[in-house]
């Protein structure tokens, strides 16, 4: 908890120190440089494939010597980063969650990188300032939704896939569908990825059907209160207490391993279906009362300024997301390349999921989609709503007095 508060209150202060000191520097008189990444995942693929690009990259450049890539779990992951950050053990390059890119970008803790004309630019405006680009946009990746289709026909329900075909596919019938499955079966309903009720922003998946913000596109007014927040998340709220189509709070349902009908997540977690015992299909986000629409989980890759080898990472920087990297990387981190957001590239790094999936969820979703929300200072606005939105976990939660509750805590924060 200690660590926890510390970077709530400290994160732009340590960005903003780090930022105060003057840049890294190679010295090539004293060797090779190691370089050090930062990461969340420490699945074995990625890193195997990172290793992979590491090592033909250190092939050509006698002057490089260890590339480490450092896992960090994703709950504490800007915790850690920033941590080390204070304490002058910074990095070279770091992952960079969406949500906290204003805080990164707007301290001038990162170095400008070149902008590669091939990048779509709905892609790189969270990670530019003053037209400079200060984080590779390395993944660009829509939520879409995973279905056990054995569940679904189990419960008598129609898959997605044929509600799509009739054009049905909305919320109420994905509601209708998980609650079937929970009834029907005793397995879960619709689980949202990353959420477990403390991660409520992960929600954005859900609550943008009804064109609903967690704040104003300025960041300065509180969105919690208004209307289409107030439907969506009541609407939420009775998915859970009352259908039952989704887990409740205290219980776990894990999809991947058969355990419910619906997971709203990325395209990177197709890989644990490889082995899967049901029958699955993956389709877009249903529609909602705002119309067809997508979500955007994104992530960067930024050279920290007071790196020791700022030019170092940099270079490495720019072959890690060259295009015949970003090639390979595609089975996990769909690219922001405009020449890369196609089907035939997609699917060659993809073989678990059909051209058809790859284009109505990765493709379309990237084209047209509103990437999560963020903005500064946003380590404090997370801890500040998670902990207005707890009384709302309970099943007679007055649902517009406490989202008017999370407005009064975040108010003094939205104004800094």
């Amino acid at each position: 908890m200690k660590l926890r508060t510390l970077t709530a209150a400290g994160m732009a202060a340590a960005l903003l120190a780090l930022a105060g000191c003057g840049g890294g520097s190679d010295d090539a008189s004293s060797g090779p440089v190691d370089l050090r990444m930062t990461i969340w995942s420490a699945n074995a693929k990625h890193t195997a494939l990172f290793d992979q690009i590491a090592a033909a990259y250190k092939k050509d450049h006698p002057d490089v010597g260890k590339i480490t890539f450092e896992s960090i779990p994703f709950d504490s992951y800007t915790t850690a980063l920033t941590t080390q950050i204070g304490g002058g053990n910074v990095p070279d390059l770091a992952w960079i969650l969406e949500s906290t890119a204003p805080d990164f970008v707007s301290s001038g803790a990162l170095a400008p990188i070149d902008k590669d004309p091939d990048l779509l630019p709905s892609t790189t405006a969270t990670w530019e300032q003053g037209g400079q680009l200060y984080a590779y946009p390395f993944s660009t990746s829509p939520l879409g939704v995973f279905v056990n289709t054995d569940l679904v026909a189990a419960a008598g329900r129609k898959t997605p896939a044929q509600e799509i075909a009739s054009g049905n596919w909305t919320w109420d019938e994905a509601v209708a569908t998980g609650a079937a499955v929970q009834a029907r079966t005793g397995k879960g309903g619709i689980v949202v990825g990353d959420f477990d009720y403390k991660g409520w922003d992960a929600l954005n998946s859900i609550w943008s059907a009804w064109g609903a913000r967690p704040w104003s596109e300025d960041g300065k007014t509180c969105g919690f209160d208004q209307p289409a927040m107030v439907d969506a998340m009541t609407y939420i709220h009775k998915m859970v207490f009352t259908d039952k189509a989704m887990p409740g709070p205290g219980v776990t349902k894990d999809f991947f391993a058969g355990d419910s009908s619906m997971v709203i997540t990325q395209i990177s977690r197709a890989a644990l279906l490889d082995k899967a015992k049901f029958k699955w299909d993956l389709v877009p986000l249903p529609k909602g009362p705002a119309g067809p629409y997508a979500v955007v989980g994104q992530a960067g890759i930024g050279v920290l300024k007071r790196g020791k080898h700022v030019d170092a990472a940099k270079a490495f920087l720019a072959y890690f997301t060259n295009q015949e990297n970003s090639a390979k990387l595609a089975q996990f981190f769909p690219p922001a390349r405009k020449s890369q957001l196609n089907t035939a590239t997609l699917a060659k790094a993809n073989p678990l999921l059909k051209p058809a999936q790859l284009q109505s969820v990765v493709i379309d979703g990237v084209e047209r989609g509103d990437i999560k929300t963020s903005h500064t200072g946003y380590a404090e606005l997370q801890q500040t709503v998670r902990a207005a939105l707890d009384p709302l976990w309970k099943p007679d939660a007055d649902v517009k007095a406490v989202l008017s509750g999370v407005c009064s805590k975040i108010n003094p924060l939205l104004s800094k």
